[in-house]
């Protein structure tokens, strides 16, 4: 008899046009739900990213302890990662006055160490080939600084005068269709491509959210940011219940 564990069941789901679809709802709903927090609230930037920094933990432990695949319980890591990223990313840029390209740049450095350190640790940050809580924990933790480092790069663009929210979701929707371009058309590492869609949705859901509630003289559309919040969370959960969602399968190979 074998000595040798099975090896542990896939716990994320497969990379899909339908796990892109609620990524994007998940991104959207960090930044209305992130803002609804820490300033409709009125609880700041620092205590609402105690908050939900603190509810991070929580649901990423009890994902890395679950034994199989939950949709729930996955997305709900997701969309604590990217409220935690948008109050983090607000905290950053402007409690500690360091300023949209100071926070990109430092946020771009602490997601690259981890991406460097998974890499040491395990060999591969690549989705497919996560098969241990080490593996899971360094993916969750570049998933919070990735959308992060995302909410600080769509505050950054939309705060060009010249570009608005309206075209910064444009810039980053257009960015976007150039990595599905690289996936169908080339052999570029799916890994990379993988990363720079996970990241590139980031700050389109930012600059999507801001649109919606942002007041009309600063080129917003003025709706509030509990009834947003309230409106995209139904619809993310009406997607994450309705569209496929099961686990593995992510495409590409390992790098």
């Amino acid at each position: 008899m074998s000595d040798t564990p099975p090896p542990r069941p896939s716990k994320v789901p497969e990379v899909t046009l339908a796990f892109w679809v609620v990524k994007i709802a998940a991104t959207t709903l960090g930044e209305t739900g992130g803002d609804a927090v820490s300033m409709t609230l009125h609880l700041g930037y620092a205590v609402s990213t105690a908050i939900f920094f603190a509810l991070f933990l929580a649901l990423a432990a009890a994902q890395i302890g679950a034994r199989r695949f939950h949709p729930l319980l996955y997305w709900a890591v997701i969309v604590a990662t990217t409220t935690a990223g948008t109050t983090m990313a607000d905290f950053a840029d402007r409690s500690l006055g360091i300023g949209y390209v100071g926070g990109s740049l430092a946020l771009a450095a602490l997601l690259a160490l981890t991406l460097a350190a998974w890499r040491l640790a395990t060999g591969s940050v690549a989705v497919d080939a996560i098969a241990t809580p080490r593996a899971e924990a360094f993916y969750w933790a570049t998933i919070l600084f990735s959308n992060t480092l995302g909410t600080a790069l769509g505050d950054f663009l939309a705060s060009q005068p010249a570009i608005g929210y309206e075209g910064g979701a444009l810039v980053f929707a257009a960015a976007l269709v150039v990595v599905a371009a690289a996936y169908f058309l080339t052999a570029a590492s799916r890994t990379a491509l993988f990363w720079a869609a996970f990241i590139l949705t980031r700050p389109l859901g930012a600059t999507v959210g801001d649109l919606l509630t942002k007041p009309l003289a600063d080129g917003g559309l003025s709706l509030s940011r509990l009834g947003a919040s309230a409106a995209i969370a139904a619809f993310m959960l009406g997607a994450v219940l309705l569209l496929p969602q099961r686990a593995g399968g992510h495409p590409g190979r390992s790098a």
